[in-house]
């Protein structure tokens, strides 16, 4: 399932979010051009995040900085307003997975492992990318964490190119996980992100055969994003019906990139370091 489909039923999406057509869209390279546009919208507000964290600051504080930075930029939050999350960034702290919703009331601490995720909607198109941030001294087993979890990011990635298929993608990022000690979180996976904050097809963190093994082609855009516990790989949502957080109170962390799939290989279409 994509990383918000579990947990948004009922309200109906945000006005700029359109219905999701079925089938997987090969962007043209107009629409491309668009998608790096939004693509780098994001990554400048991911850094920026990155560089300004500091203990004392709420996670409204940061959710409150990327609107007015994505809004700024002639973008609007992709994710304020989808299926009811009131937040412009998705902002989860320690054993919370994904999906926590900014509050004045969450203040960040020194040693915390903070995910930010976040997404752009630019001219008709999403950019989404998430990255997790040690917030000044954190465990040398977040720390680790944190590293690997990165890492297995950029595994899967390496793996992008058309011809090659999801669970080439899934297979690397789940070899790297698994050798280092840690679990992958199941119930949530990348997706297909275009003119949809949420495409087809569903992008695996592992080997299965519950969905098709999707040949990639040219001009396809794809949110990978592992998510990686250092306990238990099961989750639990909390009465907010919207943050997942681990089953057994271990750290969590996720990265993420907006990645186009090229006839050689692939383009980092979110890379903070371009930016």
């Amino acid at each position: 399932m994509n990383i918000f489909s579990s947990l948004l039923s009922g309200p109906t999406q945000a006005p700029q979010v359109k219905k999701q057509r079925r089938g997987i869209e090969i962007k043209s390279e107009r629409e491309i051009e668009i998608m790096r546009q939004a693509a780098k919208i994001v990554a400048t507000v991911l850094k920026e995040i990155s560089l300004m964290v500091k203990p004392g600051m709420t996670t409204a504080d940061l959710d409150a900085y990327a609107e007015r930075r994505i809004r700024e930029m002639g973008a609007t939050p992709s994710f304020k307003g989808y299926h009811g999350f009131t937040g412009s960034i998705c902002s989860s702290i320690n054993n919370e997975v994904v999906h926590g919703i900014p509050s004045p009331k969450k203040v960040i601490r020194a040693g915390d492992v903070l995910k930010v995720d976040t997404g752009a909607y630019y001219q008709g198109f999403h950019g989404d990318s998430c990255i997790t941030i040690a917030v000044v001294e954190v465990t040398p087993e977040s720390a680790k964490l944190i590293r690997v979890a990165e890492e297995a990011l950029y595994k899967g990635i390496e793996q992008v190119k058309a011809g090659a298929y999801l669970l080439d993608l899934a297979g690397a990022i789940e070899d790297h996980v698994k050798s280092n000690g840690f679990s992958i979180v199941e119930e949530f996976t990348g997706h297909g992100v275009g003119r949809n904050l949420h495409e087809e097809p569903s992008v695996f963190n592992f080997r299965t055969r519950e969905m098709p093994n999707v040949k990639l082609r040219a001009g396809m855009t794809l949110a990978i994003e592992p998510i990686l516990n250092a306990g238990s790989k099961y989750t639990r949502t909390l009465s907010d019906k919207w943050t997942a957080v681990t089953v057994d109170n271990a750290m969590s962390a996720q990265f993420e990139h907006t990645v186009l799939v090229t006839e050689t290989g692939y383009e980092i279409l979110t890379d903070r370091s371009k930016v």
